[in-house]
């Protein structure tokens, strides 16, 4: 018997990431159905989706370990549990908790010294970008829209990367709520606080910014009057893991600099 976990089912992609970076991929026999991080992931037999799993396919893959994220997924670690098998649910909110998970995960399978290597080069980034950040001229106001119907805005860590990013969150209050359903928002109250930024990311559909740009009095919001209303892929941002601390923070930052630059523009130009 192996020292260390050499069988592993990861059940959303973050954890198929990470294990990648660390040089560890060859441990992973099964994925979610989700994953598109690394590429070469995809070629793994792929288990579940997000809120359910194929028990059958995961026990012929014949785990020793199964790592798994959130109470969105309790259903299926119970069961996973019940079945005899070892089961790691990470339940990261924050960037400080995705770097603690890489580096936790790297100790897992026996590569501590790479789990905190990887960690700290994504904290030297996110470093890297908060630094430029602080050389925008303006911070703009950021919506970031993580669900159209109803309106949810970003979980915790999304809104800690638009602040790394440059930009203000609207809806500071609701950064630490986390269910999807207590970040819930009014189109009323998204006009009322007048973003100059609209970043959308649905996960699972496109963003259709025709939609957004046709709700009833949102004309004269700031984004939507100005065109500055963009996606980015759930994948790079929604994930909590190594994508949003890389991709993901690198967009958000893109975006709002040149948001930031028109804003300034526009002034002079008044």
């Amino acid at each position: 018997m192996s020292a260390y976990p050499s069988r592993i089912v990861c059940l959303t992609e973050e954890t198929t990431e990470t294990l990648y970076l660390l040089g560890e991929g060859h441990r992973v026999v099964g994925v979610s159905g989700y994953t598109v991080r690394p590429p070469e992931a995809r070629r793994k037999p792929r288990v579940s989706a997000f809120i359910s799993a194929k028990y059958d396919r995961i026990e012929a893959l014949q785990p020793d370990l199964i790592l798994a994220f959130s109470d969105l997924q309790a259903n299926i670690t119970s069961e996973l549990v019940k079945r005899g098998y070892p089961v790691m649910a990470f339940n990261q909110r924050s960037v400080a908790e995705i770097l603690q998970m890489i580096r936790m995960l790297g100790a897992l399978v026996g590569c501590a010294d790479r789990g905190h290597a990887l960690a700290s080069r994504l904290e030297l980034e996110i470093d890297s970008i908060r630094a430029g950040a602080m050389r925008l001229p303006v911070r703009p106001k950021v919506f970031f829209e993580e669900w159209d119907d109803p309106l949810i805005s970003g979980i915790r860590w999304v809104e800690e990367l638009v602040d790394i990013a440059g930009g203000d969150s609207i809806f500071p209050e609701l950064r630490d709520a986390k269910l999807g359903r207590d970040r819930i928002v009014s189109a009323e109250e998204v006009r009322r606080r007048r973003p100059d930024v609209i970043v959308a990311s649905w996960c699972g559909k496109a963003v259709r910014p025709e939609k957004i740009r046709a709700r009833p009095s949102w004309g004269d919001v700031p984004a939507v009057r100005d065109g500055h209303i963009y996606e980015i892929k759930s994948s790079y941002i929604l994930q909590p893991g190594p994508a949003a601390l890389t991709e993901g923070v690198h967009q958000l930052h893109r975006i709002v600099a040149r948001v930031a630059q028109d804003i300034v523009d526009e002034r002079m130009r008044a």
